[in-house]
């Protein structure tokens, strides 16, 4: 995890351990400013559904992406936390720049959509069939601080997902991917395009990879014994077998 501070000159922290603890204190692993955040504030972990975000009782509220949080939410690379006037960007460590992607059949393309997670779209689904053109002239605007202009193009190419943008160099508000500016970049499922107050995610189910199918040990082949029945009912079975062979010879010794 990079965890970057926006309009601050604080530098980029870096975290690689499954908790950090965040809050005033000198014992937390991130120390923030007392006048922000009470002495033990929050905790983001890692399991299996990915960061965990809990908020200690006695804090107040916190924001992601500008949504109240009163006690937990799941953190995706690119969110923006907000502690009192602290803002913080969540990262991924890797750069979305020169990755691979497999290459999806056409057939399966109709199940892809940008879901919007955050900002004045949120809630929408928008499909993606061939392209999808965001900002102006594009079949969704994108309302930007400041008046600034940008546009989102998400496309096919060669079998694979990918995005390209174009804005002004000096724009406060780059697109970022998984919250690492990126002019243009292979998508895969799961990304989270940001672009100011916005939030994408890339909902594609066809390129995720099939689950691997593990079946069970097969079960080793029952014994004779274990077939005939209880113990105890062998030893009655063999005890009749000897009993009739028995009363059999002692027949043909009466009969000679």
């Amino acid at each position: 995890m990079r965890i970057e501070f926006p309009n601050s000159t604080r530098t980029v922290f870096h975290w690689n351990q499954p908790l950090l603890r965040i809050g005033s204190d000198s014992d937390n692993d991130l120390v923030l400013a007392a006048g922000q955040v009470a002495s033990h504030h929050l905790r983001i972990s890692l399991d299996r559904r990915g960061w965990v975000l809990d908020v200690f009782p006695d804090a107040t509220r916190i924001y992601v992406n500008a949504r109240p949080v009163r006690e937990r939410a799941i953190l995706r690379p690119g969110d923006m936390l907000s502690v009192g006037d602290c803002r913080m960007l969540l990262c991924a460590d890797e750069a979305p720049i020169g990755r691979t992607s497999p290459e999806m059949p056409e057939q399966e393309r109709c199940t892809v959509a940008l879901r919007a997670v955050a900002g004045p779209l949120s809630g929408q689904v928008l499909p993606l069939a061939d392209h999808l053109k965001l900002g102006p002239h594009g079949r969704v605007p994108l309302d930007l601080q400041q008046g600034e202009n940008a546009t989102l193009m998400i496309f096919w190419r060669d079998g694979q997902l990918r995005m390209e943008t174009s804005q002004p160099a000096d724009s406060r508000y780059p697109v970022r991917v998984n919250g690492i500016a990126a002019q243009q970049t292979i998508l895969l499922p799961g990304d989270q395009i940001g672009i100011g107050m916005h939030r994408f995610l890339i909902d594609a189910p066809g390129l995720e990879p099939e689950p691997e199918i593990i079946l069970p040990p097969a079960p080793p082949e029952p014994l004779p014994e274990d077939t005939a029945g209880p113990r105890g009912e062998v030893w009655w079975l063999i005890a009749t077998a000897a009993v009739l062979a028995l009363g059999i010879a002692l027949l043909l010794l009466l009969h000679s």
